[in-house]
């Protein structure tokens, strides 16, 4: 037996299929960062450092330091969802697999980017500090301490990059 299909429903199911895409990207744009641009004024009164032949792009950043607390916390699961912004105003969400806390609050952070095919990263944090490495496809980014705290994000050409 059949029963009728109400004309409304269709309509319903119209509107939901419109509004649940625009609703997940308005998610996806709230996902807090795990860093931001430093703010313009400290970045001129401190100039980075003389650019090395291998730095394809470079930006002072300034850590979520909350962020950073949750993220060193090896027992802090799940974690909140997070993400990085590298270059072209491009996010990225974190899916963190592994993190590696030590007594002397250094610990090690390793995951993938969301969706997990898209690159992997491996940070090492120290006190209001995180360095680390980035690989998305065939691009490298990193994080660099510069100076008394002061960040910095880089694009790496592998292909000129000195052996360590």
């Amino acid at each position: 037996m059949r029963l009728p299909f109400p004309a409304w429903l269709g309509s319903a199911v119209l509107i939901l299929a419109s509004i649940v895409p625009s609703a997940w990207g308005a998610n996806q744009a709230d996902v807090p960062r795990l860093w931001h641009d430093a703010p313009a004024q400290l970045a001129q009164d401190q100039p980075l450092s003389a650019k090395k032949p291998w730095v394809l792009r470079e930006r002072e950043i300034v850590l979520d330091l909350q962020l950073l607390q949750i993220v060193k916390d090896a027992a802090a699961r799940p974690h909140p969802r997070m993400s990085v912004e590298l270059f072209d105003e491009t996010r990225y969400e974190l899916d963190i697999t592994s993190t590696v806390t030590r007594i002397d609050d250094t610990a090690v952070i390793r995951g993938t980017f969301k969706p997990s095919s898209e690159g992997d990263f491996t940070f090492v944090a120290s006190g209001n500090l995180l360095v680390g490495t980035m690989q998305l496809g065939n691009r490298l980014y990193k994080t660099e301490h510069v100076s008394n705290g002061r960040l910095r994000l880089i694009e790496v050409d592998p292909a000129k990059l000195p052996p360590d």
